[in-house]
């Protein structure tokens, strides 16, 4: 995968508008730059960056290869990549994305999930580097000094590429975008075929209490209630209801069950870019109808 550096990078803390309009996880790559202590360094980085003296970036596999023009002749050459995670670590991580359907839904957006180093925490590794020293670099210039003002550039402009495509840190971290999709849908599909096998399990189970496991006090077990082996008598209640305790209210403006599920995990549409917003909308609409009609309908059948 080889990207051509622009003129107009991403914005840092030594640009003019700052990190404010930058996804999270481009902020907190650029934290980590930005706390160098050579800010004079960062600096001339920076100018790199903006004036395209990175005439190249190479992600090839987990590790990101460059060339950036300095004061001499040749292009220095720069290498930097993360610390991988084997395949016990990336297990945990998986089963851990595979329990929130959230996570994979905002990854498949091209959303990084805010809480994603919950999932990682599982293997006791990071996504994100905590510290500048955990991005491994190298470069063919003759400055000792490392971080150096061409790696530091070649940093500053790997913030574009996260932000465009979040999986890319994943790929530092030793899964590419494809492999890491592929592994979560077999982990989804062995947690789903994990759930069919335990309810039919228990509808196997034998409702004769003489057949049934007693409890260590000789006591038969408490049979599980309909609805457990049922799942549509979840919303049926058959009790009668004393009609005076019975308010029915509109919910209050504005509480929609789409406010409450919060931001939506949809991608963007570069040809269409008010579809996602007339999407919502449309939504909003459809559920404040809906909620009228309920209302009218209960009504209706309460007054009856």
């Amino acid at each position: 995968m080889t990207i051509t550096p622009s003129n107009h990078g991403i914005n840092t803390s030594l640009g003019d508008e700052g990190l404010g309009q930058q996804p999270w996880w481009v902020e907190q790559w650029m934290e980590l730059i930005n706390s160098y202590r050579y800010k004079k360094r960062l600096e001339r980085a920076w100018t790199y960056a903006r004036e395209g003296n990175v005439t190249s970036i190479r992600f090839e596999g987990r590790r990101v290869h460059a060339r950036v023009q300095g004061t001499g002749e040749d292009p220095y050459k720069v290498k930097l990549w993360l610390d991988v995670l084997n395949d016990e670590d990336w297990r945990y991580v998986l089963e851990a994305l595979t329990q929130k359907a959230r996570w994979s839904a905002q990854l498949l957006a091209g959303i990084m999930p805010a809480d994603i180093e919950r999932a990682f925490a599982a293997s006791g590794r990071r996504l994100f580097p905590f510290k500048l020293q955990e991005v491994r670099s190298e470069c063919s210039c003759p400055d000792k000094a490392n971080p150096c003002k061409h790696i530091s550039a070649v940093y500053f402009l790997m913030g574009e590429r996260f932000s465009e495509d979040p999986f890319v840190l994943f790929q530092l971290r030793g899964r590419t975008r494809t492999k890491l999709l592929e592994d979560l849908a077999e982990y989804r599909r062995k947690a789903l075929e994990t759930l069919a096998a335990e309810a039919a399990k228990h509808a196997d189970t034998p409702s004769d209490p003489s057949e049934s496991t007693v409890s260590a006090d000789n006591e038969q077990p408490t049979p599980p209630h309909p609805a457990v082996l049922d799942p549509t008598l979840w919303w049926r209640y058959d009790a009668s209801l004393d009609a005076d305790l019975v308010v029915i209210t509109p919910a209050m403006e504005g509480d929609t069950g789409l406010d409450a599920a919060g931001e939506l995990p949809l991608a963007e549409e570069p040809r269409f870019p008010n579809s996602k917003q007339q999407f919502l909308n449309h939504l909003r609409s459809q559920g404040q109808a809906l909620g009228q009609q309920a209302l009218i309908a209960a009504m209706t059948a309460g007054g009856g």
